[in-house]
C-alpha cells in the first residue's frame, strides 16, 4: 500500500483546501518544488499533485511547476486537476508525469475518456470524489447527478487502470477515514482503489491496511502531514514493517 503526499497548487502555491471549496485555502509552502523535494526526501515513493486552478478553469494552470516537480524531484507524479482531453494529456506525459488522474472528462465526456485511456494503456486512473454518496465534478463544484455504483462498470469496461475515491465531506477536515465507503467500494470494483480525504493519523492508516487484501492500493494525506498530526515518515516505516 503506498502513501502518496499530496502537493496541491493554487496560485502558484501549495496548498489545502476544506472541502474541496476554493475560497477556504491553507498556504503551507509559497514553493510547491521545495514542498514536493521535502516529501521526496522523505521517503515517498509517489507524489500526488493536483493542479487546483486547473481543476476549476478546465485547463493546464500550473503546468511549468508541475514540469519541474517532475524533473527535480525524479520522483513517479500522478498528476490530475484540468485533464479534460487528449492533448492536455499528451503534454503533461511529455512533461515527465507517469500517470495521470481524470475527474471531470470521466463522467462528462466518455469518448475522450476512453481515447487518452487506449493511448495511454495502464497510466490513466479516474477521480471518484463524492459527497453524500454523490458524484462532483469540475473541481468539486458541480453536481454530476451520478452515483459510484453507477458509473463503475462503464469505467471497467472503458479500461481505466485506477480509482481514486475522495470523501468530500472529510477532505481536509481530519476527521478521520470513512471506512465503511471505501469497504463498499472496493466490494464493487477488481480495480485497485486509492483513497483520500479525512486522514488524520497513524490510526487511519493502520485502519485502513488490512484493506489491502481486498484491493486497497493507496492512501493520499495532505493536510495531516503538513499539520504535523502524521508523522509521514513514521508512517512509511510501519507500512513497510507490517
Amino acid at each position: 500500500m503506498i502513501l502518496f503526499p499530496a502537493v496541491d497548487i493554487k496560485g502558484g502555491k501549495c496548498v489545502r483546501l476544506k472541502q474541496g471549496k476554493a475560497e477556504d485555502v491553507t498556504i503551507f509552502s509559497q514553493d510547491p518544488v521545495q514542498a514536493a523535494l521535502h516529501w521526496t526526501a522523505s521517503g515517498a515513493q509517489w507524489l500526488h499533485v493536483i493542479d487546483l486552478d486547473g481543476a476549476f478553469q478546465g485547463e493546464p494552470v500550473n503546468f511549468d511547476i508541475i514540469r519541474r516537480i517532475c524533473h527535480e524531484t525524479r520522483t513517479p507524479v500522478q498528476l490530475g486537476g484540468g485533464v479534460r482531453d487528449l492533448q492536455t494529456g499528451q503534454r503533461y506525459f511529455e512533461a515527465g508525469v507517469s500517470r495521470l488522474i481524470i475527474g471531470t472528462m470521466a463522467l462528462e465526456d466518455k469518448q475522450g475518456l476512453q481515447a487518452i485511456c487506449s493511448a495511454y494503456p495502464g497510466r490513466i486512473g479516474v477521480s471518484l470524489d463524492a459527497d453524500q454518496g454523490r458524484l462532483k465534478s469540475k473541481g468539486w463544484v458541480q453536481d454530476s447527478g451520478l452515483r459510484i455504483e453507477q458509473v463503475l462498470p462503464e469505467l471497467e469496461k472503458i479500461g481505466v487502470a485506477f480509482i481514486i475515491y475522495t470523501d468530500i465531506h472529510r477532505d481536509g477536515m481530519q476527521t478521520g477515514v470513512n471506512l465503511a465507503a471505501v469497504e463498499a467500494l472496493l466490494n464493487r470494483t477488481e480495480l485497485p482503489v486509492i483513497v483520500a480525504g479525512g486522514v488524520t493519523n497513524l490510526d487511519d492508516i493502520q485502519q485502513l491496511a488490512p484493506l489491502e487484501a481486498k484491493g486497497l492500493s493507496g492512501v493520499i494525506t495532505g493536510k495531516a502531514i503538513y499539520e504535523k498530526t502524521l508523522d509521514f515518515a513514521q508512517a512509511l516505516h510501519w507500512l513497510s514493517g507490517r
